[in-house]
């Protein structure tokens, strides 16, 4: 999904200065004993209280997917409520944003939707009876969509893709959780690309969205060719040399597992084979073959094709091990592998006396004789064998 337009360019130096000035919202937050609003001011006006939010029902095993609905309150409601802000009715607010325009509102509504605004107006200087603050580094449109939210609880689908790391920003320094939550989900499902992932991934960090912040290390360890060519990438490395290094020991120890999980496959790939020759090893003496006869009986002619896979493969080698001249181990490559089988089979087998596989009884008593070095060897590589058999689902029965 091709990635909304989005002012993401600018924002790289935005998140490095995000502490606003003193007159500022993002930096102030309510005092502990923060004394409330006397309700003969808040009577002062006659503007009902902004309705509550309903809570979000949730299903189980089931997680709702972006958007969970562009309003959150009855149409009836939204258009009041919008109306209200559009038409400035009774404001006592101004609002000045980067490019010096004024947003007007009423401090009551905003000072119920957000305790830190409510405290940054009441810190505010009055003129001609009309409150002013600052809420400066951000577009203008970016703080209408955020301040028609406080109102209505409403946003355009388009407005929040377009501003959706300038609102996510103003959600957490404002403290408006329902928006925050809003702009995550929208985020974390629709917003993501190589070019924007560290742009989104610093001010994750930075507005304590950790599943967030998650999701766009996954991407830049997935993607790391291309995320790290990308201006965010040089503009990160330059201003936060820390968080650069621990994506880069992200990539390392992604790749380490990588390359271990594939070590461990072909290992198991491995012993998986060996227990197979086992099986074949013992069908082929035991039962005979479709090419190879017991010791004891005549091929049969009209004998079905073989289902063991390992069949074919040791055809050759025990063809070659009845008739080599050699026949010692270390004297012949193709023989050495054999004794090496037939060991391993003998240490796997637990009748020996009855067993049909040749030297079996003879390595049994072979292992008496051995070192505790070589025994401990060969145990692991039993273990390592019969593991394998008990995980995979791939070994016929005998």
């Amino acid at each position: 999904m091709a990635s909304p337009v989005t002012d993401s360019a600018g924002l790289s130096p935005l998140i490095e200065t995000v502490s606003w000035n003193a007159d500022a919202v993002g930096t102030l937050s309510m005092p502990e004993a923060e004394a409330p609003m006397s309700s003969s001011v808040l009577n002062s006006c006659n503007i009902p209280k902004p309705p509550p939010l309903p809570s979000k029902i949730f299903t189980r095993n089931k997680h709702p997917k972006w958007p969970p609905g562009s309003c959150f309150v009855p149409k009836e409601t939204k258009d009041m409520w919008d109306k209200l802000f559009k038409d400035g009715n009774g404001a006592d607010l101004c609002i000045f944003t980067e490019d010096k325009s004024c947003i007007f509102a009423h401090s009551s509504v905003l000072s119920i939707a957000s305790p830190v605004l409510g405290y940054r107006i009441r810190q505010s200087k009055i003129k001609h009876g009309m409150k002013y603050i600052q809420i400066p580094g951000l577009p203008h449109d970016a703080v209408l969509v955020f301040i028609r939210f406080l109102y209505s609880s409403c946003y355009e689908e388009e407005e929040l893709k377009k501003y959706a790391l300038h609102l996510l920003l103003l959600s957490h320094c404002c403290s408006v959780p329902q928006l925050k939550r809003v702009c995550i989900c929208y985020l974390e499902q629709d917003f993501l690309t190589t070019e924007n992932v560290i742009d989104t991934l610093l001010l994750a960090r930075k507005c304590d969205a950790p599943r967030l912040v998650l999701i766009c290390v996954r991407m830049v360890v997935k993607n790391f060719k291309s995320v790290s060519s990308t201006e965010g990438w040089k503009l990160m490395k330059r201003i936060y040399p820390d968080i650069e290094q621990e994506l880069v020991e992200s990539v390392v120890e992604a790749d380490s597992k990588k390359e271990e999980s594939q070590r461990k496959i072909e290992e198991k790939k491995v012993y998986t084979q060996l227990y197979e020759a086992m099986e074949a090893l013992l069908h082929i003496c035991k039962d005979g073959c479709r090419t190879i006869g017991p010791r004891d009986k005549m091929l049969k002619g009209n004998q079905i094709a073989c289902n063991f896979p390992a069949c074919k493969g040791l055809e050759a080698l025990v063809r070659h091990f009845s008739g080599c001249k050699t026949r010692v181990p270390g004297g012949c490559g193709h023989c050495k592998r054999m004794w090496q089988l037939l060991e391993l089979h003998s240490r796997m087998c637990n009748e020996p006396d009855s067993c049909k596989v040749p030297l079996c009884r003879h390595f049994k008593e072979k292992i008496q004789q051995q070192c505790k070095k070589d025994e401990t060897k060969w145990k692991l590589l039993v273990n390592k064998v019969i593991a394998a058999k008990n995980g995979s689902y791939l070994f016929s029965s005998r």
